[in-house]
C-alpha cells in the first residue's frame, strides 16, 4: 500500500500516545493471529475501557483491524498499512547512499538485534 502524507500524519497522531504505541507493538509481536482486547489490555497494563478507546483510535488510523472469533473480537496489525508507513518514511532515504539505510534494514531483517546496538550512520 502506497501511503500519502495525510494517511501518514493520521497514523503518527494515533501512535503519538504511549498506550497506543504499546498496543501496536504488542500486536506486532502477537503476529497475524492477533490478540483479544482483554489480553492486550493486560499486556500493556491498562483497563478494558481504556484499551477499547485506544484500539478504536488505532483502527480509525487504519493501523489495526478486528475480526470476530466466537464470542471474542481479535485485533491484529494491518500489515499492508504498517508497511506503507515504514515505506513512506524510507522512500526518500539514502539518495544513492544505501549505507545510510543499512542499520534500519538490518534491524528489520533481524528483529533480535536490540535497537540500541544498531549503528546510526
Amino acid at each position: 500500500m502506497k501511503m500519502d502524507e495525510p494517511q501518514a500524519l493520521a497514523a503518527f497522531v494515533a501512535l503519538g500516545q504511549e498506550h497506543r504505541l504499546r498496543a501496536l507493538r504488542a500486536l506486532v509481536t502477537a503476529g497475524p493471529d492477533g490478540m483479544a482486547s482483554g489480553a492486550l489490555a493486560g499486556a500493556i497494563g491498562v483497563s478494558a475501557s481504556t484499551i477499547s478507546f485506544h484500539l478504536k483510535e488505532l483502527q480509525q488510523a487504519g493501523l489495526i483491524q478486528s475480526r470476530r472469533e466466537g464470542r471474542s473480537i481479535l485485533y491484529s496489525v494491518a500489515y499492508p498499512v504498517l508497511s506503507g508507513l515504514i515505506a513512506f518514511l524510507m522512500r526518500d532515504c539514502c539518495q544513492g547512499r544505501p549505507e545510510v539505510c543499512a542499520p534500519a534494514l538490518a534491524a528489520l531483517s533481524n528483529p533480535r538485534i536490540p535497537a540500541n546496538t544498531v549503528d546510526h550512520a
